[in-house]
Formats: structure tokens, C-alpha cells, sequence
């Protein structure tokens, strides 16, 4: 189902290694753009409605939420599931292709570890400020027991939460800035004055010598080994969470591959609803074509398929076992007070990933862009299903109770929304959004597979089919 990155070309268009670097590093010295100001003054004014609820949260507490004495996780743990599911195709692209050598990758990796590192972020908030005290969130941290039976609950998935997403933002984060490393010292060497110390910094003092390259190519490995297996590790973790737990509709065996399908699922999504958007606003036509937007639609389609099967799988298990519990709480998703969630689930995660079948569809920009947003609304209301369609129905009709946010809720949602673009606008403004060194090096792999092939088809040498292929050129 994935063709072969060397059957088309990776870079469309007549380039050099000079060309390149001016395509990707000119966005970053040329003043912004008001379109750039815009989205900046938006995603801004959202950082501030943040701001505002997280403040007015713990000045007054977590009671301001929506929460009632059944209905105990609302859109704090949907919000934060759903940020974690995001930050989960960084994470694939950059490791597991890396491993894999898959070299379409190259032009989608940067923006895509970035976003992992930014929606982490984001995610991680939640459960700071769900806590109520995050003042006291050491606790959490296994301490020596100096303070008198301060001993963290390893048996609660919870904590186990706090390990996985602070190992993978710790790893995400690193194997990121280790990539950056090559094309910050191609900055530094463009810039002048105080941006040329900044970036040379940063950069390390990166000569670009044989010995450097020999140990980036080591370091890069090693992440990416260390990497892969919290492609899996992460979500399983947050899967644990509910998995473990005997409230129906959540104690299933199946939550640890479903939700690490979704996540990439959705984390692909808003890949390519950024990459989309890159690729209009910075004139990077060149470097992110169709065939790549077309990979990544694939995989959405792969993942999305995998994810309408766990639906199927958890219905026919909920009748296989008999139990009415299980039962019930599967028929009331479908058809109880909530059936409008879960039919915008099914809708956005199910029917609407199919359109991608036609090639047509997959290699078309507005198509993708919408499909993608719909998949990320889709994937956030999955979340919403699973946590309050499973809690809002106790085992007694007494303490039936129906939940619906509160204005601090919906803000702090809004809120995170704008700390993830506030950091991806400035993210885009100052660092390199495509990985220019990689982009190189498959653009060289690339010429000399086309002068092997003009070599081969004309019956000529190397050295005559390159001749051959620059006049082309």
C-alpha cells in the first residue's frame, strides 16, 4: 500500500543544495507576515483565556468544574487523553520511519517532533492542575521517605501516567534538538550581530566535519531506538488508566492497541492539518508535494480502519459476555442522552477516513485538510464517550447524573489550544520547520539513483550518465 519514496521524486522542481537552504532558512530571517502577526494575535488572546481560568482554578479549586459526585473525570482527562494522542505521530515519524529508512519523512519530521513536544505540554497540564494542589505534585515523584510516609502508589495507573509522559517528552524533546543542531548552525553562519551568538549557541559550535556527521548519525539511532518504544509504551499506559479500572465500558483488554491506534490516528491528523497550512503560508510546495501529503493520508486510512474495527470489537465482546452491565453501557453510548457524541465519534472516526480509498481525494488539499480536521474532532469526542458515557450511569438509577462543562473548562480547552499554536507560531518564525540537512542528503540519494537509472537504460558509464542528466537539467 506504500510505494517506494525512490518510484517519484522526493523534491519536485529544478534545486541545488543552495536553493534549499535559502527555500527554508529565508522564512526564518524575512520579517513575519500579517498573516503570521494574526495567527499569533489569536492563538495569543486564547493563551490568555488560559491563563485566566487556570488562574480563577486555583484561587477557587478544582469545584468549579463540571464534575458531580458520578460524573468524577470530565474534559480535564478528556483534554489531556486527546493532547497525548496528538503528540504520538512526532514520535513515529521521526523514529520508527528514521529505523525503518523510510526517506518521505524528511520533509514532515521537524514540524511533526515539534508538535509532539507542544501538545505533550499541553497534555501535561492537565494533570497538574486536576491534582487541585500543584504545589504538591512531588508527591507523585518516588522520594526518599525524609518527610514521614511519603511513598507514591505504584500499583495506580496514574502514577504511571507521570513516568511515561515525563520520559517521553524528555526523550521527544532531545532527540528533536539533536536534529536541529545541523541546520542551527546553518543559521548562525547566515546571521549577524546578536542572532549570530544566539544560534551559534545553540548550534554547539557544529563544524559540520566527518567525525561530527559519524557521531549525529550514532546519536540519532540510538534515540530513535530509545524512541520506538514509546510509540507503544505511552498510550498503553494512558489506555491502563481506564483499562484496569471495573467500571463498564472501560475494563476491556483492548484499550492498550486501540488507543495506540487512535493516537496515531489522531496524531497524523493534525500533522497534516499543519503541514497543509506550512505549505500554503511559507511556499514550501516544493519540499511537502502531494506524494507525501498522499503517504500520510494512507496511514490515516490504515489507522482510522484499525480504530472503526476496536468499535466493532468492543460491541461484540460487551454481547459475548454476557454481562448487562456491559451490556448496557454500550447500548446507552448508541443510544442514551449522549447519542449525539457518539455518533459524531463514528461519523468523523469511521465513515469519513474512508473517502481516502480514492486516490483522487487522498492527493487533494481541501480534502485532506477537512477530512484531517474531522478526524481530530472526531478522535476528541471518542475520548468524551469513553469517560462520561461510561461514568454518567452508576450501577444505581439513584445516582444517575448528566455533566456538561463549565465556562472554566471550556476556557482552559480554548486555552491550551493557544499554548500549542503560540509555541508552533514561534516555533515556525525562528527555527526551521523542514529538517534542511536531511532534505539534502535525500535530495543527493535521490540524483544519483536518477543517474544510475539514465546510466543503465543508455548503456553508459556514471560519469557520462551525469553529464548527461545535468544538461537535462
Amino acid at each position: 500500500m506504500f510505494e517506494s519514496p525512490t518510484r517519484r521524486p522526493l523534491i519536485t522542481g529544478k534545486t541545488s543544495y543552495s536553493q534549499i537552504t535559502e527555500d527554508i532558512i529565508k522564512p526564518i530571517e524575512a520579517k513575519p507576515t500579517k498573516w503570521w502577526y494574526l495567527g499569533f494575535t489569536v492563538s495569543l488572546a486564547a493563551l490568555g483565556l488560559w491563563l485566566l481560568s487556570v488562574t480563577y482554578l486555583l484561587f477557587t479549586g478544582v469545584g468549579v468544574w463540571g464534575l458531580n459526585k458520578t460524573v468524577d473525570w470530565g474534559w480535564d482527562i478528556t483534554n489531556f487523553v486527546w493532547w497525548v494522542g496528538i503528540g504520538h505521530a512526532g514520535t513515529l515519524i521521526s523514529a520508527v520511519l528514521l529505523l525503518f529508512r523510510q526517506k518521505w519523512r524528511t520533509a514532515v519530521n521537524r514540524s511533526a517532533e515539534a508538535m509532539t513536544i507542544f501538545a505533550v505540554v499541553c497534555a501535561g497540564s492537565y494533570p497538574l492542575l486536576h491534582a487541585g494542589r500543584p504545589w504538591l505534585i512531588y508527591w507523585v515523584f518516588p522520594l526518599p521517605n525524609t518527610y514521614g510516609s511519603l511513598w507514591s502508589n505504584f500499583n495506580s495507573p496514574l502514577l504511571w501516567d507521570v513516568f511515561a509522559i515525563s520520559t517521553y517528552l524528555t526523550v521527544s524533546l532531545v532527540f528533536w534538538y539533536v536534529g536541529l543542531i545541523p541546520d542551527l548552525a546553518t543559521i548562525r553562519d547566515r546571521a549577524v550581530g546578536l542572532r549570530k551568538k544566539i544560534y551559534g549557541l545553540m548550534s554547539f559550535g557544529w563544524n559540520g566535519s566527518a567525525k561530527g556527521w559519524q557521531r549525529f548519525e550514532s546519536v540519532s539511532l540510538i534515540l530513535a531506538g530509545l524512541s520506538t518504544p514509546l510509540v507503544l509504551s505511552v498510550h498503553t499506559i494512558v489506555s491502563f488508566d481506564f483499562a484496569t479500572s471495573v467500571i463498564p465500558g472501560w475494563h476491556t483488554t483492548i484499550f492498550p492497541p486501540y488507543f495506540v491506534a487512535g493516537a496515531v490516528f489522531s496524531g497524523f491528523a493534525m500533522v497534516q492539518t499543519l503541514l497543509i497550512i506550512m505549505r500554503k503560508s511559507m511556499r514550501l510546495e516544493q519540499y511537502i508535494t502531494l506524494n507525501h501529503i498522499d503517504v500520510m493520508n494512507k496511514i490515516i486510512l490504515v489507522t482510522g480502519s484499525i480504530v472503526g474495527s476496536a468499535y466493532i470489537t468492543e460491541f461484540f465482546i460487551a454481547w459475548y459476555s454476557a454481562v448487562p452491565y456491559e451490556q448496557y453501557a454500550f447500548a446507552n453510548r448508541m443510544f442514551g442522552p449522549y447519542w449525539w457524541a457518539y455518533w459524531t465519534m463514528m461519523t468523523c472516526n469511521v465513515i469519513t477516513p474512508q473517502l481516502f480509498w480514492s486516490r483522487k481525494l487522498r492527493r487533494s488539499l481541501t480534502a485532506s485538510f477537512i477530512i484531517s480536521i474531522f478526524v481530530n474532532i472526531g478522535m476528541w469526542f471518542e475520548r468524551f464517550v469513553i469517560i462520561v458515557t461510561s461514568l454518567h450511569r452508576d450501577y444505581l438509577p439513584s445516582s444517575w447524573l448528566m455533566y456538561s462543562p463549565s465556562w472554566v473548562e471550556i476556557c482552559m480547552y480554548i486555552g491550551s489550544l493557544g499554548l500549542f499554536f503560540t509555541l508552533f507560531f514561534l516555533f515556525a518564525k525562528f527555527l526551521p520547520v523542514i529538517a534542511v540537512a536531511e532534505v539534502k542528503s535525500i535530495y543527493k540519494t535521490s540524483s544519483e539513483e536518477e543517474i544510475a537509472k539514465t546510466a543503465a537504460k543508455e548503456g553508459i558509464n556514471l560519469q557520462e550518465a551525469h553529464a548527461h542528466t545535468n544538461g537535462a537539467h
